[in-house]
């Protein structure tokens, strides 16, 4: 365990680009919410008025994290009060409007917070995968610009723009896997919507923002897979890391190998490493405690079931 702590910790001094000096000045405890969305309509298993799948929580914890869940439905004095409390947000996919759900309206009040913070030096950062980065281009650019795409069950390699390996996200990856995410299909799609790289292109306000990582193509349309921010610490991608060694059902777009698992593994530690960057902290352990996602239970919704567990929350 500690081996594993030491590890975790000299990647996450790594990406700061100043190791000695970094590496005194992170914190070792990070806590990272992950906001909920409205349960799905056909979901048998439901719960409450929303949910988050598993899936999402096990990946960060297993780069070191711990999880809090962000309820919809709350005040924005309760949200900016978890807010000055966790280390960093993770939206993740779904199948809500991007444009005028809970989930939507919850993720803006927290963007907003996070681009006041880091413009006042302190850092917070952000990871969309899938619906959460679609919610990432509607927050900038203020419109739907999303396109539809061929893409709903599929595996592919990244096709990466120049000078993308030497990014913040992948400069610190293995060659090993970034050769592998450029030349086997080992990135899960599950989306019928892309942000084309011709909107992005026609799109100011995201043009000036993200930097475009990587694009795939569904054989007509080429759309953004992976981005991150110029001048703040908010990475999205379309596809799922967090399939790979959490989620079961059998169905294509689905992939199990050993190369995709450590691309799984690398993602989470870069964004933890990245959470591991701020300071903010609970009042006392008995509100950290309550917060917690240990105070959830997971239900499971079955082998043939695109999320295999999901925590609900009313």
């Amino acid at each position: 365990m500690y081996r594993q702590v030491f590890v975790l910790a000299v990647f996450a001094a790594f990406q700061c680009g100043f190791p000695a000096s970094c590496a005194r000045n992170l914190n070792y405890r990070p806590i990272i919410g992950i906001l909920a969305q409205e349960n799905l309509e056909d979901d048998p298993h439901a719960q409450g008025s929303s949910y988050i799948a598993a899936s999402y929580v096990k990946h960060l914890e297993s780069a070191g994290a711990r999880v809090v869940p962000i309820h919809i439905n709350r005040t924005e004095e309760e949200y900016e009060k978890l807010f000055n409390a966790i280390n960093g947000l993770l939206l993740p996919g779904g199948n809500v409007d991007i444009e005028k759900s809970q989930f939507t309206r919850a993720a803006k009040i927290f963007y907003e917070l996070a681009i006041k913070a880091n413009d006042a030096s302190d850092y917070f950062p952000i990871w969309g995968t899938c619906q959460g980065f679609q919610q990432l281009t509607v927050l900038i650019s203020n419109k739907n610009l999303l396109t539809l795409t061929d893409t709903k069950a599929v595996a592919l390699p990244l096709t990466f723009s120049p000078g993308a390996q030497n990014s913040r996200l992948f400069k610190k990856f293995p060659k090993d896997v970034l050769q592998s995410l450029s030349k086997e299909n080992i990135t899960s799609n599950f989306h019928s919507w892309s942000l084309s790289m011709q909107n992005y292109s026609s799109n100011a306000k995201l043009k000036r923002f993200y930097r475009v990582l990587t694009t795939n193509t569904d054989g007509k349309n080429e759309f953004i897979s992976t981005m991150e921010a110029y001048r703040y610490p908010f990475y999205a991608v379309q596809w799922h890391p967090e399939k790979s060694p959490f989620e079961w059902i059998e169905k294509a777009g689905m992939v199990h190998t050993l190369s995709a698992i450590k691309a799984t593994f690398y993602t989470a530690h870069f964004f933890v490493s990245e959470a591991m960057k701020n300071h903010h902290r609970f009042s006392s352990q008995s509100e950290e405690e309550k917060a917690l996602i240990y105070n959830f239970q997971p239900v499971f919704k079955g082998l043939n079931s695109i999320f295999l567990q999901n925590y609900y929350f009313d």
